[in-house]
């Protein structure tokens, strides 16, 4: 079972052994990374599972959730990321300035800049990644998209006044009720 003091014992509780890789001729243990968007009105969120940190796996998830808040009406203007390598890419760069979005950067070491995503991934740990034991990691990652799409749609937002971030989103309350 993976739990939050399985996981704090076992390195390998995040590795999912479905998986073996090998990244530029050294293993991989297979070690997963969630990326997020969060809108900074509706709380909407847009997460995956992805296999790297790496510039090519970060405009590719860019791509795909930017198409998801285009989708959902949401029209993007600035992106605030932390200052992992991904961002500070000519590929990065290059993306946001083709679609006119402009790149905001937190300041080293200054989590609280990034709150609202930091308060998301403090929700995810407490609700979804800890919540209850999974006998794998891949029954895990299996529990994600329907914990996301309940975070966006029907758990209640103490910064929305109780309401889940499609409320706020009207081309999604029409959508996904």
């Amino acid at each position: 079972m993976l739990g939050r003091a399985a996981g704090a014992r076992n390195r390998s509780a995040h590795r999912d052994p479905t998986r073996p890789r090998t990244t530029g001729g050294r293993p991989n243990l297979g070690y997963s990374y969630l990326h997020t968007a969060v809108d900074d009105h509706s709380r909407l969120t847009y997460s995956e599972i992805l296999p790297d940190e790496k510039q090519h796996t970060a405009t590719a998830f860019w791509t795909r959730a930017q198409a998801f808040f285009t989708q959902a009406g949401i029209t993007v203007e600035r992106v605030l990321t932390d200052n992992g390598s991904c961002y500070k890419s000519r590929a990065w760069r290059n993306l946001l300035a083709a679609a006119g979005i402009t790149h905001k950067r937190t300041r080293p070491y200054r989590p609280q800049t990034n709150g609202k995503v930091e308060r998301f991934n403090r929700t995810l740990l407490d609700e979804w990644a800890y919540a209850r034991p999974y006998r794998t990691e891949t029954e895990r990652r299996q529990a994600f998209p329907q914990w996301l799409h309940t975070y966006n749609h029907h758990r209640g937002h103490t910064a929305l006044g109780g309401q889940p971030p499609a409320t706020r989103v009207p081309n999604l309350t029409r959508q996904y009720t």
